[in-house]
């Protein structure tokens, strides 16, 4: 009964913690003041002053330099413009669009948008009021005045790869020619050096900036553990406080400090500017209204003498939230870069679980299988721990009798009840909370191993066996005839088989263990296994598979530790029988009755 009661106990803390934590965290201890009050600026007073030297124009109130247009864009239209100049990289397919130097056509190579291997890329990017818009731009303010969105810049190429950098170039009626030197590495980042040279005969005043503006409506669900929606790291500290629906609210989140990074996160896709080393008027986010969100850079306004220049560089980050890739730049100098990946409190021990994941991947060549060796791993080495619990059970086992004798001495004194009991474990060298070691060893593991399935994008689209997406629920459910008949069932009614064989083999750990003596307990014990069934089904795959494998080796661990005990497994057999007899008893006499 003390390793069900500890059984349920693992479970019941498991989902609190899973549930509530990162809630909890974010509700009581946030990591920092997300958003600083926004201050009411007069749109024309804020026109007025952008460009003016030791002014803050904000990002996200950048002057309009652009013209609207009526209504939606197709997406291939938009693309067939010949104004463009081809990204091919080994990761990243697309364009720039030269109206406006704005790299708005990203895909993916490595990802399809779902397991169906002609669904095609993902998209990351797309044109301006595109249906999915979602774009980058880099352009100027002179003089207080935006350089429109419809300047179409000169290209030095048309095609940007890893070894063929391209410059955007364009001259203004006031002699100021602006360039933009446009290089892209293997990975996912973009840098653009901008500059500008005053060939005119009187100084001017410029501000380079650099600007991400998205839709909401193809991002995906900000959860408890799983945030969507502006991300960034100012001053070394990690800022994810608001989703799409809480910076609409506030209007505008400029966070404290220096920006080290910032942009728009999904749980497996990642756009972020990265400012170079001139100084920043301001970085923030801002809902534009509607659907649409924008994030920005905008440096400090300089003065260019006539015949003087200035350069400004800004790193773009589009692509995969890959541990090893954030992580690398991270180690080149872009402070908490891995950040961008919800990690989280307990990123301490979730990045350990990936790279082994990773590595018995490399080795057997299928991340289902890897998932079930890494549960053989974190058993056995948590077996010792799991044996001593065991002993530790089995000796409370042994000192029953005395203990029901010292609880019937003392029934009408429970303090003096208590500091017998304390005595006698004492005396029998007995520790109590030993059995709980275990316990509280496996709740921070599991929820890990959580948190690892549901944001390694190693974990997307993986198969084994007959599941194709092992970060997704289990596609073979009951109600749909294990998907022979064509329709999604919907939330936990969809029960697949891996819920199914969680609910089988929870319900044999539970017949291994002693009856529970009360007849409350042992209902819970009895339903406990097929509500969890119902309440795991909606989880990912790989987790179920995790917790699955778990309860077999914990039954063969516990067939062989009741070898080790058997006392205990004969303590197990006469509560049974006691159980038996208990109910036969009160059957009778309801039916004497």
């Amino acid at each position: 009964m003390d390793n069900q009661r500890n059984l349920l106990l693992a479970v019941a803390l498991s989902a609190v913690l899973i549930i509530g934590w990162d809630f909890a965290m974010r509700t009581f201890y946030p990591e920092a003041a997300f958003s600083s009050p926004v201050e009411e600026v007069e749109p024309t007073a804020q026109a007025s002053a952008g460009g003016a030297p030791g002014t803050t124009t904000v990002a996200g109130d950048l002057p309009d330099g652009v013209t609207p247009v009526a209504g939606p864009v197709d997406l291939s239209a938009a693309l067939a413009d010949p104004n463009r100049v081809v990204i091919e990289t080994p990761k990243l397919a697309g364009s720039i669009n030269l109206v406006g130097a704005q790299i708005d056509d990203i895909v993916l190579k490595d990802y399809r948008q779902s397991v169906d291997k002609d669904s095609g890329p993902v998209r990351l990017f797309a044109p301006a009021r595109t249906e999915d818009q979602y774009f980058a731009q880099f352009g100027f303010v002179a003089g207080g005045e935006r350089m429109p969105s419809t300047v179409v810049w000169e290209a030095s190429g048309d095609k940007l790869t890893p070894n063929t950098p391209v410059t955007l170039t364009h001259t203004d009626e006031a002699g100021l020619t602006y360039t933009i030197a446009l290089s892209i590495d293997e990975d996912y980042m973009i840098s653009a050096a901008q500059s500008v040279a005053n060939a005119s005969e009187a100084a001017a005043i410029v501000q380079p900036f650099t600007i991400i503006d998205r839709t909401s409506k193809n991002a995906s669900p900000d959860e408890f553990i799983v945030h969507s929606g502006p991300i960034g790291v100012f001053d070394d500290t990690l800022q994810d406080g608001n989703n799409y629906e809480e910076l609409t609210e506030i209007g505008r989140d400029m966070p404290a400090g220096t920006a080290d990074w910032l942009g728009f996160t999904d749980r497996y896709w990642l756009s972020a500017l990265v400012p170079g080393e001139g100084e920043t008027a301001s970085a923030g986010f801002r809902a534009l209204g509607g659907d649409l969100f924008r994030t920005g850079i905008t440096y400090q306004a300089q003065t260019i003498p006539a015949g003087g220049s200035l350069t400004q560089s800004t790193r773009l980050f589009a692509g995969a939230k890959n541990s090893i890739v954030l992580d690398k730049y991270e180690d080149s100098g872009i402070r908490s870069f891995g950040n961008a990946i919800s990690w989280g409190w307990f990123g301490f021990i979730e990045k350990p679980f990936l790279w082994l994941l990773r590595t018995l991947n490399g080795l057997v060549g299928n991340f289902g299988v890897a998932i079930i060796l890494l549960t053989v791993i974190v058993r056995g080495l948590m077996f010792p721990i799991a044996q001593k619990g065991f002993a530790s059970m089995a000796a409370m086992k042994a000192i029953q009798p005395k203990m029901k004798a010292v609880q019937e001495r003392y029934k009408d004194d429970k303090q003096q009840q208590q500091q017998e009991i304390m005595k006698l474990y004492k005396q029998e060298g007995v520790n109590p909370l030993a059995g709980c070691l275990p316990i509280l060893i496996q709740i921070p593991i599991f929820f890990a191993l959580y948190k690892v399935l549901m944001l390694a994008i190693e974990m997307r689209h993986e198969p084994f066996l007959y599941i194709s997406d092992l970060s997704a629920p289990d596609p073979a459910t009951i109600l749909n005839l294990f998907g022979y008949l064509p329709f999604e069932v919907p939330g936990f009614l969809g029960i697949g088989v891996l819920a199914v064989l969680l609910g089988v083999t929870m319900w044999i750990t539970f017949k291994l263990n002693p009856a529970a003596m009360d007849p409350m307990q042992q209902q819970i014990f009895n339903l406990m296994p097929w509500i969890l069934m119902f309440v795991m089904a909606p989880f990912a795959a790989g987790l179920l598979l995790y917790w699955v494998t778990s309860n077999i080796l914990t039954v063969a661990q516990q067939s062989y530790l009741y070898s080790k005990h058997p006392a205990l497994k004969a303590q197990a057999k006469k509560d049974k029988e006691e159980m038996a007899k208990k109910k036969a008893a009160e059957k009778e006499a309801k039916g004497k009755a």
